[in-house]
């Protein structure tokens, strides 16, 4: 398999058949085969389980994980990956807000790279996500030693040996990125195109933000504490004497049904 495609759905039901079919148009057009795309349903409240059941049947490439329990974007993706079988892993939202025809450019810079994310041109989202965004994006340069020009995005490649890695380290808590560049070496950028969300609503809220943030603080443990990193230590502590990140449980999963 050369490719892995995934996606974690909640509450997307009237956006998937555009997506996958968005998706399986730049894939074909641009010659590229042996493919499967990995819709995690992250216990959506609408119909999104029966779409994928839909998809799956109409495509064999669709493999669709209906989980028991919402747990959230990254940890949705982590389940998504313990089922790839591609060579190269492309991972990307379910609101077409990421422009599939990026698709087989983030796998043809694989060639090269370990790891390739993307950037927006103009980006759609509300401007009180956009503040936070780029604070994340600073404070994660500041706390994994990573270059301000490679932005975080969730629609991001990366080889099978760093997908192998990732799974294989069976981490406590998930905050996808820092395990991605736990193990890259070779890490690259390109600029994409931001697209409105088809259709509905973002399904993130600043709660949602901000637990995604202890994540990423808590994942801080995997690299060495540099002294002269004062955000560094400042977080270590924050992590370790809040009473909202001692609450909070290890990463576990219930898989209801899969169609495969």
């Amino acid at each position: 398999m050369k490719l892995s495609i995934v996606i974690p759905v909640f509450n997307s039901s009237d956006i998937l058949e555009k997506l996958v079919q968005d998706i399986k148009y730049e894939i074909e057009i641009k010659l590229l085969n042996e493919f499967e795309i990995i819709l995690v349903n992250d216990s959506s409240s609408d119909d999104s389980w029966l779409t994928i059941l839909k998809l799956s049947k109409k495509y064999s490439f669709i493999k669709g994980i209906d989980l028991k329990y919402n747990i959230g974007q990254h940890s949705a993706i982590f389940v998504g990956l313990i089922f790839a079988k591609g060579s190269r892993l492309i991972t990307m939202d379910d609101d077409l807000q990421h422009p599939p025809a990026y698709i087989v450019k983030i796998y043809n810079e694989l060639n090269n790279f370990d790891i390739c994310y993307t950037s927006y041109i103009e980006r759609k989202h509300l401007f009180w996500k956009i503040l936070v965004s780029n604070l994340n994006n600073l404070f994660s340069s500041l706390l994994f030693n990573k270059s301000y020009k490679i932005y975080l995005s969730s629609f991001r490649g990366f080889t099978s040996s760093v997908k192998n890695q990732i799974i294989n380290g069976k981490p406590k808590k998930i905050f996808l990125d820092s395990l991605i560049l736990k193990y890259s070496k070779k890490i690259t950028s390109i600029q994409i195109i931001h697209q409105k969300r088809f259709k509905g609503h973002s399904n993130y809220n600043l709660k949602k933000l901000f637990t995604l943030w202890f994540d990423m603080i808590e994942n801080f443990h995997l690299y060495p504490i540099r002294f002269g990193s004062l955000i560094g230590i400042v977080s270590f502590l924050f992590v370790k004497f809040f009473r909202f990140s001692k609450d909070r449980k290890n990463f576990q999963y219930f898989i209801s049904n899969k169609t495969f």
